[in-house]
C-alpha cells in the first residue's frame, strides 16, 4: 500500500512539474517574447520584380507604323518553381488547365525546353524565365489565378506588350521577328542578364535584330512585399522602366506594298517561278525605300509560339524558303545587267569611248563559239548601241582579249584582271553593309577564287574522274560522260582561269553571282556621282517623346574607276533600252515624254532550270531619284517578266495609268521620297 502511494506521489510531482514547465514556457512565449513572435508571424519578405520596358516602334519615312505594340493579358509559368514541388507541379498544371480551358498536355508541351528530338511547341528561351503559356486570357481568368495565388504557386498573370504588324506579311524578312533570349546567351554574354526583365524578347532577324538594344529599352524594378503565401502586400520601391527608342526608317510603306504586289504578279506570269526580289533605292543618299522578297510569310506566326509544321515550312524548299530574304541573301547570276561593270572595265582598260566594235553572231573563244542571243549578228556598233541592243559578242571579245593580255592559262606575273577589278569597285563580291543581318557577299570568280575552289574541291573531282557519275548515267549517259570529263579537267587544272570563264564573266554568266541589293547599289553609283554607298534602312532613332537620338547615314565605301563623262555616256545609253532596246516591248505605251525610264534587262541561264529574269532601272533618266531592281528566279527573259514588274512599280509610284487601266493616286506625289524626318510630338503621336 505504501509503495502504491509513493508511486502516485511521484506521478503527481511529475505532472505538476510538467505543468509548471509548460506554464513558464507559455509565459515566456506570450509575455516575455510575445512581441518578437508576433513580429515573426506577421513578417513580410521582399522580392525584386523586373518590369519590362515597352519596346520601341518601327516607323516608315512618313511616320506610318511598320511594327507597333499591342497589350494583352498573359499567363506565365515558372517552370523551376513547379519542378521543385513534390509532385513536379502536376496539381498546379491541372488547376491551371481547368482555368484556361486547355489540355494539361498542351501546357506541359509549352514549358518543356526545345532541343534535339523535341518538336515544337516548346520553350526556346532560358528555363529560368517565366514561360508564357497563354497570351490572350480574359480578365476573369487572370483574376481567378491572382486571387487564389496559394493554389497557383509559380503562376503569374500580367499585362504584356506584343508586336503587331499593320502591313501583314509585307517586308517580313526585312522587319524580322522576336524570340526569347536563351540561357546560352545569358551565360555567354556577361552582363546581358541585367538588361532583360525575364519576359523580354530579343530580335532574331531583320531590323529587330540589328537595332535590338535600342528598341528594347531598359527594364525597371519593382520591390514588393509578400507574405508567406506569396501574396503581394505592398510596393516598397519602384524604378520606372525606360521605353525603347522609336526607329524611323527610310522605307515608304506605300512603295513597299506596291513592290510586294508587283513581285506576286510577276511570279504568276512565269509558271515555274520559285522566288523573286525587289529593291527601291534613293541613289543620291543610299536610303532604301522598299526591300521585298517573295514568297513571304505572316510575322504573326511567331506570336504565341510557332508549331513544328509552321517552322519547317518557313525553311522548306517546297514553300520557297519564305524565311530567307532573296533581296539580300539570294545569290544569282546577273546576266546582261552586269554589262555596266564590263563596259566600265573596257573603258578603264583603254578601249575608246567613241570607238566602233563589231558584233558578229558568234565569237570563237578557246576553240568554241560563244553566240549572241539567238545567234543574231548586229554589225558594227558603238558601245552605246552595244548596251541598248545587248550585244554579247563585243563583251566576249573584250573579256577574251583582257584574259590573253593577263597571260591566259599561264600568267607569268601579277595580273590586272580589269573586269574582276572593276566589278569589285562596283561593290560586287562583297557585302553592301546594309543594316540587316546575314547578308550574302556574292561571288567574283577571278584567278584567286579559282585557286581557292580548286583546293577545296580537288579531292572530290579526282574521285569523280575515276568513278564517273553512275547516278546520272541512268537517265542521261551523255550528261554523265560530260561531267566525268569536266571532273578530270578540274582535277588536273581546276586552278586555271580558262578563256571561257573570262568570256562568261563579261556578260554576267558562269560563276559570277550577285544579290539584288548589290545590283541596285551598283546602278545607284553609276547614275549619280560615282560613289558607292552602303545602303541603310534605318534613318533615325528618336525617343518616344520625339527627341532625336541619332541620325543614321549611308557611308560612302568606294568610288567607280571611270570618269564622269564615261558614267554619263553609259547612263544615256541605258536610257534608250526602254524605248529602242531589249525592254521596249515591256514599256510600250509608257509616257516617256513625261518621265523617261532607263535600265538594263538581264536573262541569266541556269542549268536544269528556267532563266533568271532581271531588270535594273533608274528614273527619271536625266536626273535619277530612284533605282528599281526586280529579279524573278526561273522567270524567263528579263524583258518578259522582270521589266513589266518594274513598269508596274513605276506606274503606281508616280500615278501613271497602266495600259487599259485607270490612273491611280501616286504613292509618291511629285515623284519625291520623304526628305525630312516625321515629327513626333511629346505625347508620342506622329505629327506628320
Amino acid at each position: 500500500m505504501t509503495r502504491i502511494r509513493t508511486r502516485l506521489l511521484i506521478v503527481h510531482v511529475l505532472v505538476l512539474s510538467v505543468l509548471a514547465v509548460l506554464a513558464v514556457r507559455l509565459w515566456q512565449v506570450q509575455v516575455v517574447r510575445g512581441a518578437q513572435y508576433v513580429s515573426a508571424a506577421t513578417e513580410t519578405r521582399t522580392r525584386d520584380v523586373m518590369v519590362p520596358a515597352v519596346r520601341g516602334q518601327i516607323l516608315d519615312a512618313n511616320g506610318r507604323p511598320l511594327v507597333r505594340n499591342r497589350t494583352a493579358l498573359v499567363v506565365s509559368v515558372d517552370r523551376t518553381a513547379l519542378y521543385r514541388m513534390r509532385d513536379g507541379g502536376n496539381a498546379v498544371l491541372r488547376r491551371l488547365a481547368a482555368v484556361l480551358g486547355q489540355p494539361v498536355q498542351a501546357l506541359r508541351d509549352r514549358i518543356r525546353s526545345c532541343g534535339p528530338g523535341v518538336t515544337r511547341p516548346c520553350w526556346p528561351g532560358s528555363p529560368y524565365q517565366p514561360i508564357p503559356v497563354d497570351e490572350g486570357v480574359s480578365t476573369r481568368q487572370a483574376l481567378q489565378i491572382l486571387e487564389r495565388q496559394e493554389q497557383f504557386p509559380g503562376v503569374t498573370a500580367e499585362v504584356q506588350a506584343f508586336r503587331e504588324y499593320p502591313m501583314g506579311s509585307a517586308a517580313a524578312q526585312m522587319l524580322g521577328y522576336l524570340q526569347p533570349v536563351t540561357q546560352e546567351e545569358l551565360d555567354r554574354r556577361k552582363g546581358i542578364a541585367d538588361a532583360f526583365s525575364g519576359v523580354d524578347l530579343v530580335g532574331r532577324d531583320g531590323l529587330e535584330s540589328v537595332y535590338d538594344e535600342a528598341l528594347r529599352g531598359v527594364p525597371g524594378l519593382r520591390r514588393v512585399q509578400v507574405d508567406r503565401l506569396g501574396k503581394v502586400l505592398g510596393v516598397e520601391r519602384q524604378v520606372a522602366p525606360v521605353p525603347g527608342d522609336t526607329l524611323i526608317t527610310s522605307i515608304d510603306s506605300k512603295v513597299q506594298l506596291i513592290v510586294e504586289k508587283a513581285l506576286v504578279n510577276a511570279m504568276k506570269k512565269a509558271p515555274k517561278a520559285d522566288g523573286a526580289a525587289g529593291v527601291v533605292l534613293d541613289p543620291r543618299n543610299g536610303r532604301v525605300l522598299a526591300l521585298a522578297s517573295a514568297p513571304t510569310y505572316d510575322l504573326g506566326v511567331w506570336s504565341g509560339g510557332i508549331s513544328e509544321a509552321e517552322y519547317r515550312g518557313l525553311l522548306s524548299e517546297k514553300y520557297g524558303k519564305p524565311l530567307v530574304s532573296r533581296a539580300t541573301k539570294g545569290e544569282f547570276a546577273p546576266g546582261s545587267t552586269f554589262k555596266i561593270s564590263s563596259v566600265s572595265a573596257m573603258l578603264a582598260d583603254g578601249y575608246p569611248l567613241n570607238g566602233k566594235y563589231n558584233c558578229p553572231g558568234s565569237f570563237m573563244v578557246g576553240g568554241r563559239p560563244f553566240s549572241n542571243f539567238r545567234g543574231q549578228g548586229l554589225g558594227v556598233l558603238t558601245l552605246h548601241q552595244a548596251l541598248v541592243k545587248s550585244c554579247d559578242t563585243i563583251f566576249y571579245r573584250a573579256g577574251f582579249e583582257q584574259w590573253l593580255r593577263d597571260g591566259g592559262l599561264n600568267p607569268k606575273g601579277p595580273t590586272k584582271e580589269p573586269m574582276a577589278h572593276t566589278a569589285r569597285a562596283y561593290g560586287f563580291g562583297s557585302r553592301t553593309g546594309i543594316d540587316l543581318p546575314g547578308e550574302s557577299p556574292g561571288r567574283i570568280p577571278d584567278r584567286s577564287w579559282k585557286k581557292e575552289m580548286w583546293a577545296a574541291t580537288r579531292d572530290g573531282n579526282c574521285k569523280r574522274a575515276k568513278t564517273g557519275f553512275p547516278e546520272v548515267a541512268k537517265s542521261s549517259p551523255s550528261r554523265a560522260s560530260f561531267l566525268k570529263r569536266l571532273a578530270h579537267e578540274n582535277c588536273l587544272e581546276g586552278y586555271r582561269l580558262r578563256a571561257g570563264d573570262a568570256a562568261n564573266f563579261s556578260i554576267g554568266q558562269g560563276d559570277v553571282l550577285v544579290t539584288p541589293l548589290q545590283l541596285a547599289r551598283a546602278y545607284a553609283a553609276l547614275v549619280t556621282d560615282g560613289k558607292v554607298r552602303s545602303p541603310r534602312i534605318g534613318w533615325a532613332r528618336v525617343r518616344p517623346d520625339g527627341r532625336l537620338v541619332e541620325r543614321i547615314k549611308s557611308p560612302v565605301t568606294g568610288r567607280l574607276p571611270i570618269t564622269a563623262e564615261q558614267r554619263t555616256y553609259i547612263r544615256k545609253a541605258l536610257s534608250e533600252v526602254t524605248s529602242d532596246g531589249t525592254a521596249a516591248g515591256a514599256f510600250n505605251g509608257f509616257p516617256m515624254d513625261q518621265i523617261r525610264i532607263g535600265g538594263k534587262t538581264g536573262t541569266a541561264e541556269v542549268y536544269g532550270k528556267e532563266d533568271t529574269s532581271w531588270f535594273a532601272s533608274f528614273a527619271p533618266a536625266a536626273d535619277p531619284r530612284f533605282v528599281v531592281v526586280v529579279m524573278v528566279s526561273q522567270g524567263g527573259m528579263g524583258g518578259s517578266t522582270a521589266a513589266p514588274a518594274v513598269r508596274e512599280i513605276y506606274e503606281q509610284m508616280f500615278g501613271i495609268a497602266p495600259q487599259g487601266g485607270k490612273k491611280s493616286a501616286p504613292a509618291l506625289p511629285g515623284m519625291r521620297a520623304a526628305q525630312t524626318l516625321p515629327v513626333i510630338s511629346p505625347d508620342g503621336l506622329v505629327a506628320r
